[in-house]
């Protein structure tokens, strides 16, 4: 009788407090419910009453975390896009090339390939209208190619700039891919990039693991997180669980009205033995944190790079009733170490969001020893009890300064002004039968084509008509890169993204790094087992 009654009074007290909860959120509903009507009833001018909520929304947000955002019912699809893995429509890659719309590529298998457009094609008209010279935007290219799966659009092709082809296509689903790159850096060593954390992510990252393996001995890993913002938590545990022995505990989620949540690995790992390597920067955010940091505490492979973004929030998507969502932070999350690498935010969001151009100030690109770390956030990993530490991103266990050359400036101009992009689809336009017809294939093309000093003079001329000076001091010093830079856009337009790194990577820092290391096994496992 007498649990009985304790149970009761238990009862009493939860319903006693949800109430109290309940009204207190009732009277500020209330409140805010009276404001709208006496501003929409009194107020002295018109006023867009969908307008102010949204920003009483987008304020309330605010005053929570950086994390928790308001996401407009028309920005919802366009949101959900890139983590979905697909969108409805012709399934071709293009450039707005001198007013016209270039296909760069077809997507293999998608609508436009099946019909037989190619690669260099023009598209000068859509379902009839013209397109060609009228100013066109990459969201006018969108809101005209993309469409419900199983509806038809016209276009109009302009080929070899002789003649007219008339298409109909099918619209389709049209897959976006998280994995940007897969090769074999060299005979015992595998290189994956991910860019995202998205819904195929971990069907790509075993089909990816699978085809290395088909044709090689894969003895290590390379796992390139470096700019990859995050995505789907799910995603990430599944990544983690492909590089860890079963039954360890891989990331775990907490908050004040969320219980402990564990994500446990399992027996099925594509490469639960062989050596690893992470790639992590600045932009390494979330879910990337969460594969970094699970390697790290167990031990498993070595970090390379600099500190990851800090980004130790989950959220969870909640629709409002026109259609609209708010993302709101429910937990944080923990690496299996107990740490939460969530940066400080307490100082508002604006100075949230510089840190990563504060980190540069205070010279922490350049050198490690300037990552600020707290002492009392200081944990152990949990094989070899090397100290990491929590509170502001994952540090690396190897950093790799960043190259800011100020003799890069130049050519980094001529890149975001466009004059690179726009001279390699001008050569591609000219070139692409010949390039074709002489390489064959990428192996070739990697081991035989050689961007000219022709070829430069002539990017540089293109800079001077866009009125960017010439450097000579800076040409000089970034010929190499400027030539590997160009050699990699072709091979990406000809191929495909994954021959792109394959070109740029082999001149990179961090990789070569991890290549030292990864064929050095001593160090590598003395890195594993050194106290930071």
């Amino acid at each position: 009788m007498r649990k009985l009654t304790w149970i009761v009074v238990a009862y009493l007290l939860l319903f006693s407090a949800n109430s109290i909860f309940a009204q207190g959120t009732q009277n500020q509903t209330l409140k805010f419910s009276r404001l709208l009507r006496l501003v929409e009833s009194y107020y002295a001018d018109s006023t867009d009453m969908e307008k102010l909520t949204e920003v009483a929304i987008i304020s309330l947000l605010n005053e929570l975390d950086p994390h928790s955002v308001y996401i407009s019912k028309d920005e919802v699809d366009d949101m959900n896009e890139p983590l979905v893995g697909s969108f409805d429509g012709i399934g071709v890659s293009f450039n707005i090339h001198r007013d016209t719309l270039l296909v760069i590529q077809t997507i293999p298998g998608g609508p436009s390939e099946k019909v037989g457009i190619m690669a260099g094609d023009r598209i000068v008209a859509i379902d009839d209208e013209n397109v060609a010279g009228i100013g066109l935007t990459n969201k006018m290219v969108f809101d005209r190619l993309r469409g419900e799966k199983g509806t038809l659009v016209k276009v109009q092709i302009l080929r070899n700039k002789k003649e007219t082809i008339d298409f109909e296509i099918i619209r389709d689903k049209i897959p976006i891919f998280s994995l940007d790159a897969s090769y074999m850096l060299n005979k015992n060593t595998g290189y994956i990039k991910l860019n995202r954390f998205a819904a195929t992510t971990t069907q790509e990252f075993v089909q990816a693991i699978q085809n290395l393996k088909a044709g090689n001995t894969v003895e290590n890993l390379v796992l390139d997180l470096r700019g990859n913002g995050g995505g789907y938590l799910k995603q990430a545990f599944e990544i983690s669980d492909q590089l860890l022995p079963t039954s360890k505990t891989v990331v775990y989620t907490e908050g004040l009205r969320s219980p402990r949540k564990d994500y446990t690995s399992t027996v099925e790992g594509e490469f639960e033995n062989g050596n690893v390597v992470v790639l992590i920067d600045g932009g390494s955010a979330s879910a990337s944190e969460i594969v970094a940091g699970a390697v790290q505490d167990w031990d498993r492979g070595i970090i390379i790079g600099r500190r990851s973004f800090g980004k130790g929030l989950v959220q969870q998507p909640y629709y409002l009733t026109d259609g609209s969502m708010v993302r709101l932070t429910t937990a944080h999350y923990y690496t299996p170490s107990g740490r939460c690498i969530q940066k400080p935010y307490s100082d508002g969001v604006d100075d949230y969001r510089n840190d990563l151009a504060e980190r540069a100030q205070r010279g922490e690109l350049f050198h490690k020893d300037s990552i600020a770390i707290i002492d009392s956030l200081a944990y152990k990993t949990l094989i070899n009890k090397r100290i990491v530490y929590g509170g502001g991103g994952v540090s690396p266990d190897v950093f790799i300064p960043i190259d800011t050359s100020i003799n890069y400036q130049y050519y980094n101009t001529l890149v975001r002004r466009s004059i690179v992009n726009q001279f390699v689809l001008d050569y591609l336009d000219k070139n692409r039968n010949d390039l074709k017809n002489k390489y064959t294939s990428f192996e070739s093309f990697k081991n035989h084509f050689e961007v000219n000093s022709e070829m430069l003079e002539q990017l540089w001329k293109a800079g001077e008509e866009k009125e960017i000076q010439r450097n000579q001091e800076s040409i000089d010093f970034i010929t190499d890169h400027a030539k590997r830079h160009i050699k990699a856009i072709l091979a990406r337009d000809l191929w495909t993204a994954s021959e792109y790194y394959e070109i740029v990577n082999s001149k990179d820092d961090e990789i070569l790094k991890a290549l030292e290391i990864l064929s050095d096994k001593t160090r590598y496992n003395s890195l594993l087992k050194s106290i930071q």
